[in-house]
């Protein structure tokens, strides 16, 4: 049949719950839950197998810019009130979270998670926090911590400087503080303020990655802990703000997306061991659609998505950049974008146990809710749970206050 005859891809699930345009989008716990944060301040925590809210509850008293995930029950939002937040939200305490939605006008009081870290950050640019686990080695006694899961791996997380905003601050949430300032990073360009991010640090050495409000991206390296950073990258690939960028898993490039209509790919020299910034960008492609913004990759690193101004969110090759897919369901723009992990038949994933094979998601399960007794609907609830886990999920959050949830690839 010719693609011109088919009809146009479908949402699997749309989740309604909003009263305002969703912000963010993030996946959590081995992909059975999804949170989302809206432009009020509230977060829903979805049960994707049952596609019901398990908490709700209010974070910020504006906007919520991003959310993320530390370990398995630790929660990180970031909100336009100038705050970054560490909650601890495991699914143990859910039954004494509110589940009223924000659509339904729920009290500002209602029970929220455990508070453990709050910090003052500067959201004048509109740019979101990156995270990333710390490459250097922990001592024998942390690792035997992170395994046993009493206490989460180490991370750092990059914000805007709160006194110069085209500069980067990079912090490390400790137990005993509430977050210690590594470094501070600045373009010595005039490049306006820094508007998206991106972070990640392989042994001792630490990458940061920046998009500014003139087009300009760069690439910072510090080779070892305490050593001034380097600016190894430096290219103007766009003509308007960088809105969104992502470091590909392979370590070796990461995309960005701006107001205007260029997609671009570039490289992250000191992986490559290129010490010089007369390097170009790998790929620049004119869409012709500007304004596409929330770009995220999948953690298999072939595909990433954007959402766009004109309501539609694009999927595209991470090796060609080539367009893919266009899916069109929300009537007004899109802001935010996430990709559920992709998990290999028989991989543990983050504390839930082993994932079951495609095979066995997709069986019927009439077979299983035709038995009797407990053991029976908690055999219905795994294989859903499993399914909710295996499935390919693209969550888009949009203006109209709906997330809406694709299968694809």
């Amino acid at each position: 049949m010719s693609s011109e005859l088919l009809p146009p891809l479908q949402p699997v699930f749309v989740l309604r719950g909003h009263s305002v345009q969703v912000h963010a989008v993030h996946f959590t716990s081995g992909n059975t839950r999804l949170l989302t944060g809206d432009a009020d301040g509230w977060i829903v925590s979805w049960n994707l197998a049952l596609k019901r809210p398990v908490a709700v509850w209010k974070a910020h008293e504006t906007a919520v810019l991003s959310i993320g995930s530390w370990g398995p029950d630790r929660i990180i939002t970031h909100g336009r009130d100038s705050r970054l937040a560490v909650w601890h939200l495991g699914m143990e305490i859910e039954g004494a979270m509110a589940e009223m939605l924000p659509v339904d006008k729920p009290s500002i009081t209602a029970p929220h998670p455990w508070l453990l870290h709050i910090l003052t950050v500067n959201t004048l640019n509109f740019c979101s926090f990156a995270m990333c686990l710390d490459g250097i080695p922990q001592p024998y006694t942390a690792r035997i911590a992170i395994k046993a899961k009493s206490h989460p791996p180490p991370i750092l997380i990059a914000v805007p400087n709160t006194i110069d905003s085209g500069g980067t601050e990079i912090l490390l949430p400790v137990r005993n503080a509430l977050f210690i300032l590594l470094t501070w990073v600045t373009s010595q360009t005039f490049t306006g303020m820094v508007m998206a991010l991106a972070i990640q640090a392989e042994s001792s050495r630490l990458q940061v990655a920046a998009g500014y409000e003139s087009g300009h991206t760069m690439v910072f390296v510090q080779s070892d802990p305490g050593a001034q950073f380097q600016r190894l990258y430096s290219a103007r690939p766009h003509s308007q703000p960088v809105l969104s960028m992502a470091i590909l898993p392979s370590a070796d490039s990461y995309v960005t997306s701006a107001a205007d209509a260029v997609v671009a790919k570039h490289p992250l020299p000191a992986v490559q061991g290129v010490w010089k910034t007369e390097l170009k960008p790998f790929k620049l492609v004119q869409t012709k659609h500007a304004g596409q913004q929330g770009l995220r990759v999948r953690s298999d690193g072939k595909i990433f998505a954007t959402a766009g101004w004109d309501s539609r969110v694009r999927v595209y090759s991470a090796k060609t950049l080539k367009e893919l897919a266009v899916l069109k369901w929300h009537k007004v723009g899109c802001y935010t974008t996430a990709f559920a992990d992709v998990f290999e038949s028989g991989i543990t994933n983050a504390g839930d146990g082993v994932v079951e094979t495609e095979e066995e998601n997709t069986k019927d399960d009439d077979e299983s809710i035709a038995a009797t007794g407990s053991t029976a609907v908690s055999t219905v609830q795994q294989r859903r749970d499993a399914k909710a886990q295996m499935t390919h999920w693209l969550a888009v959050g949009s203006k109209d206050g709906k997330v809406s949830l694709w299968d694809i690839y």
